[in-house]
């Protein structure tokens, strides 16, 4: 017992670390990180525990506890040892943790069976929702044996229902049947009113086509430039969204089609979503196809500077609303934008500045200064902007011209 009093004859440990001061703290530093973190651990352990009593085998966790607690009191006394040699007493602290390591091992391992054998959170939860299932089940069982007992007595109710919905149905059929042989007579009659206004159209302009062109070659190719365009548009409209109408930007790009690809990034359109009768449709076509021709000709293929900007929108309000299209050609070398000057009468410009807007109830000008060209369309927009009500004439209309006149 001498030896546990009389700690001085022992040598302190920082003597054996030769009193160096980076190696004393950097010793007393690791054993104190080492010692709190020992300390803090069974303090975590021990509070879950007491907030978790239903956690089994808390026996075990008091045990961790204790041996992770003496294992940082070791490293306490280690540092202490630095300046005292107090070995005695620390001996017996790890005689006692060693003691306390063995009983927590050999009781870990005999609970090696049972703590396998526990179930997961995942197979309660499994197990839990299988009878929850059940008992869920019982009751969809209970409610569909009262469902049919209420269903059988609903049963003779319903037959009788049944007869009478039968009876009123037939009444119903029957005038719908009335009704619909009425709309399709109404509506065939509108699709060859159309498809005959469409032939006319394709009369004058050939008519219109062999007046100004003395060459068959040219004749040709002009005349088919322009049913190629009102074909277009013609399809457009009585295919697009099932209803006599058609968006004026797919209209145009369809017009443009040859010539946005090869000068996509010198034409521009800008204009809002505007849905256009069919005769608007042809007409308009007309017009940028011809205006179009031209410009291939004579500006954009002329000059890389050339620019063509197209657009249009509604001005005015109310029963005032006017439909404008203008179509700009800037030719920047100031050169003629054109074949024909603005004062001569080619079919060409009739077709620009009186057919078209005569056709829609309008006005058109056609300007050339200083290098820029400008046609001016405006209409009434009763004469072009398609009515959204009108949509039943016009979906059986559009499936007749499709399955007699072959624009498809």
């Amino acid at each position: 017992m001498q030896s546990f009093v009389d700690i001085w004859q022992y040598m302190p440990h920082g003597m054996c670390l030769l009193w160096q001061p980076w190696l004393v703290t950097l010793w007393a530093g690791s054993d104190l990180i080492i010692f709190l973190s020992y300390t803090a651990i069974p303090i975590a352990l021990l509070t879950v525990l007491r907030k978790r009593q239903d956690i089994p085998f808390s026996g075990l966790v008091v045990l961790f506890s204790s041996f992770i607690l003496l294992c940082g009191l070791t490293h306490l006394m280690g540092i202490v040892t630095l300046w005292y040699p107090i070995y005695p007493w620390v001996g017996m602290l790890k005689l006692a943790t060693g003691l306390v390591s063995a009983a927590t091992a050999v009781v870990l391992f005999r609970l090696i069976p049972t703590l396998v054998a526990l179930p997961s959170p995942a197979q309660l939860s499994e197990a839990n929702s299988k009878l929850q299932a059940e008992a869920d089940a019982h009751q969809d069982t209970l409610a569909k044996l009262k469902g049919l007992v209420a269903d059988l007595q609903a049963e003779a109710a319903a037959h009788e229902a049944t007869l009478a919905k039968l009876e009123d149905l037939v009444a119903e059929r029957t005038e719908e049947l009335h009704e619909a042989n009425t709309r399709l007579a109404v509506q065939t009659r509108e699709a060859v009113h159309r498809s005959a206004n469409l032939l006319s159209v394709v009369t004058s302009l050939t008519r219109q086509t062999a007046r100004g062109h003395e060459r068959t070659e040219d004749f040709i190719e002009a005349l088919l430039g322009r049913i190629h365009s009102l074909a277009m548009a013609t399809s457009t409209v009585v295919r697009g969204d099932d209803h006599l109408s058609g968006d004026l930007a797919t209209i145009m790009r369809q017009q443009l089609d040859p010539v946005l690809l090869t000068y996509g990034k010198r034409v521009n359109l800008d204009g809002p979503p505007t849905q256009i009768v069919s005769e608007a449709a042809q007409q308009i076509s007309l017009a940028v196809h011809e205006l179009a021709t031209n410009a291939q000709k004579y500006s954009l293929s002329q000059d890389a500077d050339s620019q063509v900007t197209i657009s249009w929108g509604v001005e005015g309000a109310d029963e005032d609303q006017r439909f404008v299209l203008v179509w700009r050609e800037t030719h920047p070398t100031g050169e003629t934008v054109s074949d024909t000057p603005a004062g001569e009468g080619g079919f060409g410009t009739k077709l620009l500045t009186r057919i078209v807007p005569q056709v829609l109830r309008g006005k058109a000008t056609r300007s050339i200064e200083d290098g820029v060209l400008e046609y001016r369309l405006e209409a009434p927009a009763s004469a072009v902007l398609a009515n959204p009500e009108d949509t039943d004439t016009a979906t059986l209309a559009a499936r007749l011209v499709d399955e007699n006149f072959g624009l498809k």
